[in-house]
């Protein structure tokens, strides 16, 4: 077995409550990479195509990659696989923190969960063993306090605790998974998959060691890397964390304000990193491995919100402010920490929030509808009540605990401004004047997320005119793509991607922790292999090209201010940039994959299959 990996996969199945180990063999694992390679085949092989998201055989995979448990820095992350019950399509989702250290500990590269328990229950894996445990008791308990539950039930304060809240337990379409508290594998919905499994939480303890194939010199450059990793090209997590970004995007006129009506907040400053950071932020603090420290704990100190602290991100900070039109800044944390004890994806909500907010102000929905809410942009007591009504899906919170497509389609005359790409809801980056972004989000593998391309780097950096669709665009969507699986594979946190000298260093800290002899190309080709087969499943379950696209008035409504004044992403602007990333993946003119292409990347037994589906 190689040095990195435990070589073991834990196979659950809630139904029978029984388990077993499937061994992982070298070749397997050198095609696949890491976290997110093995994630998405195993979800490929163990998942009957075409199945409703919430049937028992939808398998949940959690995986770790080969530097989780060394010394290689910012590296505690894991990976989450299911069919994502907001698309259809390719569920995906990541974590920091400590869970994932003492899953690969108790010895394994991988899990998965298939079936659906009778009643509630939590797992627990104590190295070797499984346990199932009854949960009937933690049902309808927030996060938090199933994590302290469990911790105080087992004995033991190092048990690594991830879990559901009411919202995954109610089947909410954007259910998160959260761990450490503050941390969520938050995107695609896999929490309300847990939650169709009646599984509460996954409790994890391991006693084992991960070797690595050159310990001395491994340790010598990881210390170089921690220094350099303290150094000025992450200065920006360290100190204001990414909610810098709430001022940078409201002055490139990119920050999508009030359901994407405006790309600039005129609240902005209230709501911004600095001001977070001057009144609020109580600590600052770091996953296990990380130089860095950028989780910025927030806490309310006095007011109606007192006693309120979470870990705020620009993500969440946007999507529950500026999007939201909300700019009293206690609110939005106090909205963040239901989001967390909830477990919601703080992204779809404010952003389903915002588009019901532009339902209610455009009349499509009145008083009668919400139970009495005022659902007008900038309420913050309409924002935190809306939150309660979804988790619990009560009145109107129901319909939209479906997401922010299956709303639209509930509520007569809203489709054009449902914003999400394949039915996953848009992240903070107003695509209309970010036209390399607008491309990477149309072809995203798992729906609108700036986390599978980082394609806005290119606009706002001034790389290119980011105003200005042309070619070569797709190629450095393409490109971008597959870096960004290179690091959530092994993995690697995306915020040091600076502190790097190019995937030649990662591939010499892959080859002492593995053994193996990787360059960079070869970690690039096996991210294209990675893509090619997220692409494979997505078509298998019903994706086609033209599900290739953006929300409507990304299309249609020009951003009304600004330096970006007027932008917004033409049709055939959209189509053309589309082709171009088509042609640079050496997939057809309908996004199918090449048979010529899969025979290059080793996959060749997807051949038929895609003959298959194409017809």
């Amino acid at each position: 077995m190689p040095y990195g990996f435990m070589g073991r996969i834990l196979y659950i199945d809630v139904t029978e409550r029984s388990y077993k180990t499937i061994p992982l063999d070298e070749g397997f694992i050198k095609k696949w990479l890491g976290a997110t390679g093995i994630g998405i085949k195993l979800l490929m092989d163990y998942q009957e195509p075409r199945i409703d998201p919430f049937h028992p055989c939808n398998p949940l995979v959690f995986t770790v990659g080969p530097f989780v448990g060394t010394m290689v820095p910012c590296s505690s992350r894991y990976g989450v696989f299911a069919k994502s019950p907001l698309s259809n399509l390719l569920g995906e989702a990541y974590s920091a923190g400590f869970w994932c250290l003492e899953f690969k500990r108790a010895g394994y590269d991988a899990l998965v969960v298939k079936g659906k328990a009778d009643r509630p229950l939590y797992l627990y894996i104590e190295d070797d063993t499984v346990h199932f445990l009854d949960a009937s008791h933690l049902w309808g308990k927030t996060t938090w306090e199933t994590e302290d539950t469990i911790r105080r039930e087992l004995g033991d304060h190092e048990v690594r605790v991830a879990s559901i809240g009411p919202a995954g337990e109610n089947l909410v379409r954007f259910a998160c998974i959260m761990n450490d508290r503050y941390r969520a594998a938050g995107r695609t919905g896999l929490g309300a998959v847990m939650g169709s499994k009646n599984i509460k939480a996954i409790a994890v303890r391991g006693t084992g060691a991960v070797e690595v194939a050159e310990p001395k010199t491994l340790q010598e450059k990881c210390l170089e890397l921690y220094h350099r990793l303290q150094g000025p090209a992450t200065t920006k997590y360290r100190t204001l964390g990414t909610s810098a970004n709430i001022l940078v995007l409201n002055t490139a006129a990119a920050l999508p304000t009030r359901n994407y009506r405006e790309a600039m907040f005129d609240g902005a400053l209230q709501v911004s990193g600095e001001t977070l950071n001057e009144m609020f932020v109580a600590k600052i603090q770091a996953c296990p491995s990380c130089p860095m420290r950028c989780e910025h704990v927030a806490e309310v100190k006095d007011g109606k919100f007192k006693g309120t602290t979470v870990r705020v991100e620009y993500e969440s900070l946007w999507a529950l402010g500026p999007y939201c039109g909300v700019r009293e800044l206690d609110a939005v944390i106090k909205a963040i920490e239901l989001c967390d004890l909830y477990g919601m994806d703080a992204i779809s909500t404010g952003v389903v929030i915002g588009f019901v907010m532009e339902c209610f102000s455009r009349g499509l929905i009145s008083r009668e509808d919400t139970g009495g809410v005022a659902l007008e942009f900038g309420n913050s007591e309409a924002l935190l009540t809306m939150i309660e009504q979804i988790a619990f899906r009560e009145n109107l919170g129901s319909i939209l605990a479906e997401g922010v497509k299956r709303a639209s389609e509930k509520i007569s005359g809203s489709i054009d401004f449902a914003m999400h790409v394949k039915g996953v809801e848009m992240t903070g980056y107003d695509v209309r004047g970010l036209k390399t972004a607008a491309l990477g989000y149309a072809v995203s593998r798992r729906g609108a997320h700036h986390q599978t391309h980082g394609a806005y780097s290119f606009d706002l950096s001034g790389k290119v005119d980011r105003f200005k669709a042309e070619r070569g665009r797709g190629k450095l969507v393409a490109e971008s793509e597959d870096i960004y699986i290179v690091y959530d594979s092994l993995p690697l946190c995306k915020f040091t991607r600076a502190a790097w000298k190019g995937l030649e260093e990662i591939a010499y800290i892959y080859n002492l922790v593995t053994g193996f002899q990787f360059s960079a190309a070869d970690l690039l080709k096996s991210a294209e292999r990675i893509s090619n087969l997220a692409r494979i499943y997505n078509m298998r379950e019903g994706l086609t090209w033209m599900d290739d696209t953006l929300p409507p008035r990304v299309m249609k409504d020009p951003i009304p201010e600004g330096l970006a004044k007027g932008s917004k992403v033409a049709p055939e602007e959209l189509r053309m940039l589309i082709l171009d990333y088509y042609e640079a993946r050496g997939w057809d003119s309908e996004g199918v994959p090449r048979p010529s292409k899969l025979l290059e990347l080793g996959i060749e037994e997807y051949i038929p299959l895609i003959s298959y589906i194409a017809r």
